[in-house]
């Protein structure tokens, strides 16, 4: 099969046929499915992917641990997946999840808890949304 018509049929046909990068890995974005809320974005492997299809529970693959791991396994925090889609190419996954607690390592419900300021050419960064939901040195500590 040509490239035009594996792609064509990629973006516009409905077998679900996900990309994955060369590490094997494709993006996801979860987002809160009652707000609307970007609440983080992870990678999974085909592996990840099964088991969050499978299972309806959010499974990602950890670049920094190279391991497997559903979210919430050690915090308790978990993600209840209430539609998964890919965008057009299929190389890139956004679930709305259900989300219980924090969906942030760092204890807040998202990842996104900082925003960009730019002002007369100086670029900060500022806390919005940072309030912590668990101390995470309590919830990781091995």
């Amino acid at each position: 099969m040509s490239a035009s018509k594996h792609d064509h049929d990629r973006e516009e046909g409905l077998a679900f046929q996900p990309k994955f990068d060369a590490s094997g890995l494709v993006t996801c974005v979860a987002t809160d499915a009652a707000t609307g809320d970007v609440l983080m974005v992870a990678h999974m492997n085909d592996e990840a992917l099964r088991k969050t299809i499978e299972s309806g529970e959010a499974w990602y693959f950890s670049r920094s641990r190279n391991a497997l791991w559903r979210k919430g396994e050690t915090s308790g925090h978990t993600q209840r997946v209430i539609e998964m889609r890919l965008d057009c190419d299929q190389d890139a996954i956004w679930i709305r999840v259900e989300q219980q607690g924090a969906a942030c390592h760092t204890g807040r419900r998202s990842c996104f808890y900082r925003k960009v300021d730019a002002a007369a050419g100086d670029t900060r960064l500022s806390f919005v949304d940072a309030d912590k939901h668990f101390d995470p040195a309590k919830v990781y500590s091995e």
